[in-house]
């Protein structure tokens, strides 16, 4: 099986423009598109953008609604597929959410933000129930989860016990964190043997400074794609026969001994 090419976009887009965001993402994909990515992935609410306060309900929409209708048709007439963070109207409700679409436009999953962060996101958003989402995409089996829930490390190793290979994590990482972009997430990938797709904002928002270093991180435990502090689009590859390969000369999978575990929860 080939690998699936992705590209992670480091940016934070125009504050509260869903119109211009639509276009920094049409711009994006196109760029990916030329370099043979078969996958884009974009921050945590990159859509309307995160630090606009009372501007998140109002600009919230349903998982189908018109911004992501737009998002598909993009999708589509670039021929790759697009997973992208945006505030989800559910009736009252509204969800941090993520969404992946496939290269036909055709839309593969909607994962709700479960593990909120600050005040900010608990005044803001309703926290989501479904810990696991997964999609086929190109022969990968991919997942979905957003920013702080992969530091938690239940979340990540449910992915690996699911058979997620790529997971896919929207981020809005703040200074002075960026211990969580450096080592926690690389090592995430190590530890649960599959790979992450680590796309952050740039640059500062209101009261918050995003530290960008989106990775995709191996395996192995290395970034096979690193993104420095400013506006880029990175790529690499997710190549699931080194992934395979990994997996067997690993054995922490196999080794585990949830028997041992079960005070945990």
């Amino acid at each position: 099986m080939p690998p699936l090419r992705t590209a992670l976009l480091q940016s934070s887009g125009q504050l509260g423009d869903v119109a211009a965001n639509l276009k920094v993402l049409d711009q994006a994909a196109a760029r990916a598109a030329a370099t043979g990515a078969g996958l884009l992935v974009a921050p945590e609410m990159f859509l309307t953008g995160y630090a606009i306060g009372d501007g998140i309900a109002r600009l919230a929409e349903h998982a189908d609604g018109p911004a992501a209708q737009a998002v598909a048709a993009l999708a589509a007439h670039h021929g790759l597929a697009i997973a992208y963070g945006y505030p989800e109207r559910d009736g009252a409700a509204v969800y941090n959410a993520a969404q992946l679409v496939g290269p036909d436009g055709t839309r593969l999953a909607n994962y709700r933000k479960t593990h909120l962060y600050g005040g900010f996101e608990t005044d803001s958003f309703t926290a989501g129930e479904q810990p696991l989402v997964q999609a086929e995409l190109n022969g990968v089996r991919v997942g979905l989860i957003i920013c702080y829930d992969v530091e938690f490390p239940e979340n990540v190793r449910a992915h690996a016990l699911a058979g997620t290979e790529l997971l896919i994590v929207p981020t809005a990482l703040m200074h002075p964190a960026e211990i969580v972009a450096e080592s926690v997430v690389p090592v995430r990938a190590f530890e649960n043997q599959l790979y992450i797709a680590y796309a952050n904002r740039a640059g500062v928002e209101g009261e918050f400074e995003f530290v960008g270093l989106s990775a995709l991180a191996g395996p192995d435990g290395t970034a096979r794609a690193r993104a420095g502090r400013g506006e880029e689009l990175v790529t690499g590859d997710v190549d699931p026969e080194l992934l395979a390969a990994s997996r067997e000369a690993n054995p922490y999978l196999r080794d585990r001994r949830p028997d041992l575990y079960t005070s945990l929860v």
